[in-house]
């Protein structure tokens, strides 16, 4: 168990990421625990205090010095594009993010449509695109089959919703998973208590990776 002085805040997201991060910084040595509450947004513990939030809002949290530390994808934190600092990749939660269109669609793409419209623009900046981007906020694979979009760029995972849906990927822009992110200012003044945190985090996953390459 660590132990400190200054308790740490964490902010984690909702879900199935939410159990998975809490046995990977367990195991890490910091202790925490769920509200018995199940509506419960703040759970106390003897290291820490966790907020749980929408995946969203965790770069937000972390960079405004609210929490001193928070887990969240590499497609999120791209896009919320916070000043954070990004020590571990946990290495689980992996995607990754493509340029998707219609199978053998060859016209020209004037209009991009994603969740991701930061990732999407900084994409078609760097490849020379002058296309459009427009935010949608879910099922952005039905921009493409309505005419609404030319390509959309978004997250895929087992790629089964695009082969359902006659879509493919042009192009993978980067790999996804999950990412301990530390506000700059706490790294600074709760050293203490991060720095063996985040040392233990990186020994945990490398444990990991070496069980998975011997299996």
């Amino acid at each position: 168990m660590l132990k400190a002085t200054k308790k740490l805040t964490i902010a984690l997201p909702k879900g199935r990421v939410r159990d998975t991060s809490m046995a990977l910084l367990q195991e890490a040595g910091l202790n925490l625990t769920l509200d018995g509450n199940s509506r419960a947004l703040r759970h106390e513990s003897e290291d820490a205090t966790m907020f749980e939030l929408r995946n969203s809002d965790v770069p937000t949290y972390v960079e405004l010095g609210i929490a001193d530390a928070g887990i969240v994808g590499k497609d999120v934190l791209l896009e919320s594009q916070s000043n954070v600092y990004e020590p571990v990749d946990l290495g689980f939660a992996r995607c990754h993010m493509s340029l998707i269109r219609a199978r053998g669609d060859k016209g020209p793409i004037r209009r991009v449509a994603s969740k991701y419209p930061n990732v999407a623009a900084t994409y078609l900046q760097r490849m020379g695109s002058t296309a459009e981007v427009i935010k949608l906020a879910g099922n952005v694979e039905l921009a493409c089959l309505t005419g609404l979009a030319d390509a959309v760029v978004d997250i895929v995972e087992t790629g089964s919703t695009l082969r359902a849906n006659n879509l493919e990927e042009l192009n993978v822009l980067f790999y996804s998973s999950a990412r301990l992110i530390v506000n700059r200012t706490s790294l600074k003044f709760k050293d203490a208590q991060l720095r063996p945190l985040i040392a233990n985090l990186r020994q945990a996953v490398q444990a990991e990776a070496s069980v998975l390459y011997n299996a």
